[in-house]
């Protein structure tokens, strides 16, 4: 009989611990006392709210979701990040949740727990006086059985502001996102997020830029890795690289920007790291959607280097394909933020192949788009050898025939041809640029493109309404038409370095070091060029052939030296 009475009073003890959900006793822990461990595999769980900043007394609403297993009981606290007290009141939205007393602060915990599973709860949250808080997070416990639960799976942080609060679908705010009890949000003063090249090929998709750099060695490495799960469909997906703003990899059908699955990983309103999810639809700016099942985010920024790691549940969704395992291009971006929101792109990767996920592989190149390429190679065509052969006829080479008119014709006409070419070839280029672009991009190479562009269409058009050699105000011309063509020239020069460095892949920039041993090349030839012309003084037939031959030799040079370091920089912008 004492047998069926102790039994019966242990039963009855769970009943009264769990039947309501009244579980004051785990209020430090938040650990149910159910005498076993918490799970520490990553949660299928996530708590999200609907805002990212708070004032005092504002209200936010707390949702408690599961991801595909439902749970039967669950306990919600809003703490301040990395402490260890209740904060705050909540509300029981539902009817069914009880509200606990936790350190002596009445109504600052949520607990319930319930024989029917449930897959999402909602509570409101009302923010207390601030003494001092800076952010918050709200940390729960789910429990699927007796013996299966997990403990300290939190929120983003939400930050404390002077400023009303932003619902969190607004483009400007972040869809919140979950941790698991081992891994929390990282702020930009703690230590860096470590993600490495480790098991690329073998056990996750790798892409980076450049080629085979490693984002644990190298700073200026920008990375993205993707491994999918052999149970579900979970997709652990990391991505890191140096940037003022954000970072974000995207998932496309094709290589062009618009109908793309895209991630953000960028500073918010605050400086803090934040986590978006969005959708691109054309050339505008991406539409901020909820995150979805998003659990075990991480992230940091340290030293400009920006680090999101994440697992999602949710599928990644573009055109003709909404399967995790399906092929798609991947795409890398990173660009400056204002406010929150995110500017245009500075600089883009895309993969040269699509690529299944599910199917770990070796290295993907990052490619440039051929239009791209192409724009590329008719610049330095143009600013490069026929725009400078063109100024050297002008300048050098109109006087080696020593007044001879047949000469003077010759040398005229050749430079009105090249300089043509050279305008002709940087419209194309301009063009081909913009219709692929289809908007402003950002840094400094369209801006130095553009102003490039317009004092070099205006050249030849103010040369056509130039007066007459012998005219008194013709050095007007003169001077204004040399110096023109100068700050051309450097502006070519300092854009194309600004292209290449955007284009360049390799980890030791050697298009740019082609580069300028090419720019090192003409202004050595320049300066022969300028001594020969200064230095002859001879104005005999015999001294002006003389004269003319070594000039001539000049330029042949010019012209070999130019084809090989183009040729080099073709090939090099032909492989990016």
């Amino acid at each position: 009989m004492d047998r069926y009475i102790l039994i019966i009073a242990c039963v009855l003890r769970v009943v009264r611990c769990y039947s309501s959900g009244e579980v004051t006793e785990a209020c430090d822990d938040m650990a149910p006392q159910h005498f076993v461990t918490a799970q520490q595999s990553p949660a299928p769980f996530s708590v999200t709210a609907d805002r990212s900043s708070f004032k005092e007394g504002d209200e936010i609403t707390v949702r408690l979701l599961a991801d595909s297993t439902p749970f039967i009981g669950f306990m919600l606290q809003a703490r301040a990040v990395n402490g260890s007290s209740p904060l705050g009141v909540f509300t029981v939205t539902g009817g069914e949740a009880q509200l606990l007393t936790c350190n002596g602060q009445p109504k600052s915990a949520v607990s319930h727990t319930s024989a029917s599973a449930k897959l999402s709860i909602q509570g409101t949250w009302r923010a207390p006086t601030s003494d001092g808080l800076n952010s918050i997070q709200f940390s729960a416990s789910f429990v699927i059985d007796f013996s299966i639960f997990w403990v300290g799976v939190t929120s983003y942080p939400v930050t404390f502001s002077g400023t009303t609060a932003t619902p969190a679908n607004s483009t400007s705010i972040p869809i919140t996102s979950t941790t698991s009890a081992s891994s929390t949000a990282v702020f930009p003063s703690q230590s860096s997020l470590s993600i490495s090249s480790a098991g690329c090929g073998s056990s996750k998709v790798c892409f980076r830029q450049p080629l085979n750099c490693d984002p644990g060695v190298s700073p200026d490495c920008y990375f993205l890795s993707a491994m999918t799960s052999t149970r579900d469909t979970a997709i652990h997906l990391e991505m890191t690289g140096p940037s003022d703003g954000y970072i974000a990899i995207g998932f496309s059908d094709d290589q062009m920007m618009g109908n793309d699955d895209i991630f953000i990983c960028g500073r918010d309103s605050n400086g803090f790291i934040q986590l978006q999810h969005a959708y691109s639809t054309g050339r505008r700016r991406p539409d901020i959607v909820p995150l979805g099942n998003v659990s075990d985010v991480k992230s940091s920024m340290q030293d400009d280097i920006i680090s999101c790691s994440f697992t999602t549940r949710s599928p990644i969704s573009i055109p003709r394909s909404v399967r995790s395992s399906s092929p798609y291009y991947l795409m890398f971006a990173h660009g400056p933020t204002s406010n929150g929101e995110i500017g245009h792109h500075t600089s883009t990767f895309l993969s040269d192949t699509k690529m299944d996920i599910s199917r770990p592989r070796g290295i993907t190149n990052a490619i440039q788009p051929p239009i791209i390429k192409a724009h590329g190679a008719l610049m330095l065509i143009a600013w490069m050898t026929t725009g400078s052969l063109g100024m050297i006829t002008a300048r050098y080479l109109k006087g080696v025939a020593n007044g001879k008119e047949c000469w003077h014709d010759v040398w005229f006409l050749v430079h009105v041809f090249l300089m043509t070419l050279t305008v002709a070839a940087t419209i194309i280029a301009f063009i081909l640029s913009f219709s692929h672009v289809r908007g402003w991009s950002g840094g400094a190479h369209p801006v130095l493109g553009c102003v490039m562009m317009i004092l070099a269409f205006f050249q030849p058009i103010v040369a056509m309404f130039r007066c007459g050699p012998h005219h008194r105000w013709r050095f007007l011309f003169n001077w204004s038409h040399a110096l023109n063509a100068v700050a051309i020239k450097v502006l070519a020069v300092v854009a194309i370095f600004t292209g290449l460095s955007l284009i360049d892949s390799s980890e030791d920039k050697w298009l740019l070091k082609v580069m300028g041993g090419f720019v090192g090349w003409e202004a050595t030839l320049y300066i022969l060029l300028d001594v020969h012309m200064r230095c002859k003084c001879s104005d005999n037939e015999e001294g002006a052939s003389e004269s003319a031959c070594k000039a001539l030799l000049l330029l042949v040079l010019f012209f070999l030296g130019n084809m090989a370091f183009l040729g080099a920089l073709l090939v090099g912008i032909a492989m990016s």
